[in-house]
C-alpha cells in the first residue's frame, strides 16, 4: 500500500492557493499542523492538511473568525466519523429550511409577475439555480413555477 503524501510547505501552499506565510500564521495558531519533520527539521504536512486548509478558507468566506474557526475543527476532531456525519446532515437540513423560507418569501412577488417579466427573470438564471429553485419547490409542494 502506498503511503499517503507528504507536503512540504512551499508544496502545501501551492496546491492550497495561499502563501507559505499564510500556513506559517494557520501553524502558528494551532489551525494546521505538521504531520513530521525531516532531518533537516523542514515541516511536511499530511494531505489532509490540505483538506483542513480549504475547509478553514470556506470558513473565512463565511465570515468566522480565526477563533471560531479553530474552534469548530477543535470540536470536529473530537467526534467520531458517524457523529460528523449526524451533524453535517442536521447543518444541510437547517441550510434546506433557511431556503424554503426565502423561497416562500419570494412566491407573492413571483406571482405578481407578468409573463415578460417571469420569463426575463427565469432565462437570467444559471440552470444550476433554477434547477435548486425547482427541487425546492417540489420539495415544498408546490406546482412548478419554471
Amino acid at each position: 500500500m502506498e503511503a499517503a503524501p507528504l507536503y512540504r510547505i512551499g508544496e502545501l501552499a501551492k496546491l492550497a492557493k495561499l502563501s507559505a506565510r499564510t500556513i506559517d500564521y494557520y501553524t502558528s495558531l494551532g489551525l494546521v499542523e505538521p504531520a513530521k519533520r525531516t532531518d533537516k527539521n523542514y515541516r511536511l504536512y499530511a494531505h489532509e492538511t490540505l483538506l483542513r486548509l480549504q475547509r478553514i478558507e470556506e470558513m473565512k468566506k463565511d465570515k468566522y473568525t480565526l477563533d471560531e474557526i479553530k474552534a469548530s475543527l477543535d470540536a470536529w476532531s473530537r467526534i467520531t466519523p458517524e457523529e460528523q456525519l449526524s451533524l453535517k446532515l442536521t447543518e444541510i437540513q437547517q441550510h434546506l429550511s433557511q431556503l424554503e423560507r426565502e423561497v416562500k418569501e419570494l412566491e407573492p412577488v413571483i406571482k405578481q409577475l407578468k409573463p415578460r417579466q417571469a420569463h426575463r427573470l427565469y432565462t437570467s438564471l444559471t440552470p444550476q439555480t433554477a434547477a435548486c429553485i425547482e427541487a425546492l419547490m417540489l420539495l415544498m409542494n408546490k406546482s412548478t413555477l419554471m
